[in-house]
């Protein structure tokens, strides 16, 4: 029997065994956002490193960092001339309380038609340990995987990553690899798997207007002075064009076409109106003309009002002109953008449509930066060829519409190809009450981890 097929029967043999042990990890309330869960923190970090020793990695270690720990994890017996395969997860959850509406303890997992009620056992503490089972699978059969593997889980990612960037700088040596696995996403249907293979990043903005010095009587100014409000209302209606696209000069100069081949893998996907109209309860789509809804979802850059303040918002009236008005704007980014530019182009064209009668001023936030991976490279072909074995069909490629910001800091620190490998549903619920994760996704996805790292080693 080959080595992955002596690992896949193990796995299917410990299947239930496997279900346990992550069980036991959901039980730990790991919420990164709560000072209250500290020690938890910790607890879910140990158990983890403990797990990884366990199974048989060479080392693993908790790692401090300015807030929470990494655990850090590694086996080398592949030899300095294989492969490297670089592992990121997450072991911090969202909150969760019965009150939030779960039908569950969220911190007690439970087992209901196929699926494992509990926070975290999607996003993002089921789908990081598939990997260690899959290495397990190795380990305690043959002895040895086809490559070397490293395995960086953060406990930061539900509020920024805010020391992982840092982390990363500090450690390029540690976590030098050949291609990096990242399992925190999903796929629109259990039995047509998907790789993401592009992510859009993020300039995200303030606008601020002023015109009087301070909020004035509306009967005794109204008319004669400029209301900021209705300013940033006229400088918002400007940024596009009849057709949707955006107005700001040079937005688009940078955006890398859509080839024919990536347009046809898209349309595999397509969102429908008819669900899109169900899902969101709105009477029609709305986007830029010329490219369908998938496409405008996930491959086309967008700017999009976040946010609106300005005046007296409370109960009852107040006849007030405000002296000042804000809005929070963003912009999703497609590959080749970069943020930092995006916020010049904003910041310039907001300067030069905002009326003399007022002034205004454009704030950058923050920013990440997109990514995209050639559907056409040795790894994405290596992901691909494990799906089809783990899945018995072929995936399709997709976009994802939103950002993760970690991707771009390892292609960025490490220089190496970022494969985003889900075995999630995206309609698992993560963020929100009865959180779920279907058993068959997280046996297939040890399936399809082990025939990865064979496919890699190749």
């Amino acid at each position: 029997m080959a080595v992955a097929d002596q690992a896949r029967e193990y796995a299917r043999q410990h299947a239930a065994e496997f279900q346990e042990q992550l069980y036991t990890l959901l039980r730990i309330p790991s919420v990164s956002t709560d000072p209250q869960h500290k020690q938890d923190m910790l607890r879910a970090a140990e158990w983890l490193a403990a797990e990884m020793r366990r199974v048989g990695l060479d080392k693993a270690e908790v790692l401090p960092t300015g807030g929470h720990p990494v655990v850090y994890g590694e086996w080398l017996g592949a030899g300095e001339n294989a492969t490297t395969v670089l592992i990121y997860g997450h072991y911090d959850v969202q909150p969760a309380e019965m009150a939030d509406g779960w039908s569950s303890d969220p911190f007690e997992p439970e087992e209901r038609d196929g699926f494992i009620y509990a926070r975290g056992s999607s996003d993002d503490k089921g789908q990081a340990f598939i990997h260690i089972k899959a290495l397990e699978s190795y380990l305690q059969t043959t002895g040895k995987a086809p490559v070397n593997v490293k395995l960086l889980i953060e406990g930061e990612e539900e509020i920024g990553s805010e020391n992982l960037t840092n982390f990363i700088q500090a450690n390029t040596e540690r976590l030098k690899a050949d291609v990096c696995v990242i399992s925190d996403s999903g796929m629109p249907a259990i039995d047509q798997p998907s790789i993401v293979y592009a992510l859009r990043g993020l300039s995200y903005m303030e606008i601020h207007v002023r015109g009087s010095k301070q909020d004035l009587h509306s009967g005794g100014y109204g008319g004669i002075v400029h209301n900021p409000a209705l300013a940033l209302a006229q400088i918002i209606s400007k940024f596009h064009n009849p057709d949707n696209s955006i107005a700001v000069p040079g937005f688009y100069d940078d955006v890398l076409p859509l080839s024919d081949e990536e347009r046809a893998e898209l349309l595999k996907n397509d969102i429908r109106e008819t669900t899109l109209r169900e899902i969101t309860g709105v009477t029609q789509s709305w986007g830029e003309e010329g490219y369908t809804l998938r496409e405008r979802q996930s491959a086309r850059p967008t700017l999009e009002v976040n946010g609106l303040y300005s005046g007296f918002t409370g109960e009852g009236a107040k006849t007030v002109l405000p002296a000042k008005a804000m809005a929070k704007i963003s912009c999703r980014l497609v590959a080749n953008q970069k943020p930092e530019r995006i916020y010049e182009l904003v910041r310039d064209y907001v300067a030069q449509i905002t009326p003399p009668t007022v002034t205004s001023e454009v704030r950058l936030l923050n920013q990440g930066d997109p990514a995209i991976v050639d559907i056409h490279a040795p790894e994405m072909q290596a992901a691909v060829a494990a799906y089809e074995r783990g899945w018995g069909i072929k995936p399709i490629f997709m976009r994802e519409g939103g950002s993760i910001p970690v991707v771009a800091d390892f292609r960025r620190e490490l220089g190496v190809p970022v494969l985003l490998m889900g075995f999630g549903l995206s309609a698992d619920g993560a963020h929100g009450p009865d959180e779920h994760f279907s058993v068959e996704m997280f046996r297939r996805g040890i399936q399809t981890a082990i025939c990865f790292l064979e496919e890699a080693g190749r």
